[in-house]
């Protein structure tokens, strides 16, 4: 599993003020997980997924479900 990966990238995260607002203005875990493989850290948009619900230091991951997705 890639959770040491995706770790590292949300304690990046948390300090790097631009690359929050990109991961923030995202629209799917896949796209975070390609502006995270974009600085080196690798993990799917599905991991990133079961992640939902942890915490790293003061960043939360959530799922967020939209409304009349499609799955």
């Amino acid at each position: 599993m890639s959770f040491d990966q995706i770790r590292e990238f949300l304690l990046k995260m948390q300090n790097d003020h631009s690359l929050r607002d990109e991961v923030i203005s995202s629209s799917t875990a896949d796209d975070v997980a390609l502006i995270a493989l974009e600085r080196g850290y690798v993990f799917s948009g599905d991991e990133l997924l079961r992640f939902s619900g942890k915490k790293v230091d003061k960043v939360t991951v959530r799922k967020n479900d939209v409304p009349g997705e499609y799955n």
